[in-house]
């Protein structure tokens, strides 16, 4: 079995352990529900599942029951928390401290690089723009960013997109793309980053109405009544479109400028009072 900071989902840490316990043996969830001091011989099944939530008080007990102790200890009750967290600014704060449990174990979290590169606008824009100015030193990029970043922070973010095997740097100092895109996969922590990448991106859109030339900018905009079925189509049209564009961007190796593209849908109505009768 996986070691346990190579998961960011309790749910699916303790379905593999059952996976491997009944593998090598005859256990079945009644053990393992006894084990963790639970009567519901499927308690722990459809925590599994997602059909239940883990207690506060059943954590420590289910803990000991898979053998975690210490920092795994640790690590198993920040995966709790982060699961039931409902809000992302919370989700972020546990995310970062499961991060730095696994760094105390000299252990690295799957996820960790990708919840990062997704957390602040300036990995992405620093991963396109860096290759584009070679020999570029960090105050000229950051002179080149909008909207404004120190040469500080352009050097923290480079280090960690070389660390992290999104970009490298060859031999005279200039930085190359390993990839030609960037897309995060099925992961349980990125999408937590990634609503907040869009609200960064959301507010630098507003700031570009006013502050870029309107020949330099694209906004255009429509409000519309649909249906749900009208909804599925335009969504599966907005992502072959967004696609077609990924494709002619790289389509070419030289880049001028770097741009951000926000495609927006979203509700402006309520759906339950829209539909109420009378």
């Amino acid at each position: 079995m996986k070691d346990i900071f190579e998961y960011t989902g309790y749910r699916q840490y303790i379905a593999d352990f059952y996976a491997e316990r009944k593998v090598k043996s005859a256990f079945t969830w009644r053990e393992f529900a006894r084990m963790a001091g639970f009567s519901s011989s499927v308690h722990l099944k459809y925590v599994s599942e997602g059909r239940f939530n883990l207690g506060e008080d059943a954590v420590e007990r289910v803990a000991k029951a898979m053998g975690l102790s210490g920092n795994r200890l640790e690590y198993f009750r920040a995966m709790v928390e982060f699961d039931h967290a409902v809000t992302d600014n919370i989700k972020k704060e546990i995310f970062d401290r499961m991060l730095s449990i696994a760094k105390q174990s000299n252990a690295k979290v799957i996820e960790g690089d990708a919840f990062r590169y997704f957390d602040s606008w300036k990995n992405p824009v620093l991963r396109e723009l860096a290759p584009a100015m070679p020999g570029a030193k960090p105050l000229a990029l950051a002179k080149a960013c909008r909207p404004k970043v120190t040469a500080a922070e352009v050097s923290e973010s480079l280090n960690f997109l070389v660390k992290a095997n999104l970009l490298l740097k060859d031999a005279n100092g200039n930085y190359v793309q390993t990839d030609k895109f960037v897309t995060t996969g099925p992961m349980e922590a990125a999408p937590v980053a990634i609503r907040g990448l869009h609200r960064q991106m959301g507010e630098i859109a507003l700031d570009a109405i006013e502050g870029v030339p309107q020949n330099e900018r694209h906004f255009s905009g429509v409000t519309l009544g649909i249906t749900r079925n009208a909804y599925d189509k335009i969504v599966a049209e907005l992502d072959a479109c967004r696609r077609k564009i990924i494709e002619i961007a790289t389509a070419e190796d030289e880049t001028d400028e770097v741009y951000r593209l926000n495609l927006q849908f979203f509700p402006m109505t309520n759906k339950q009072s829209l539909n109420k009768k009378g």
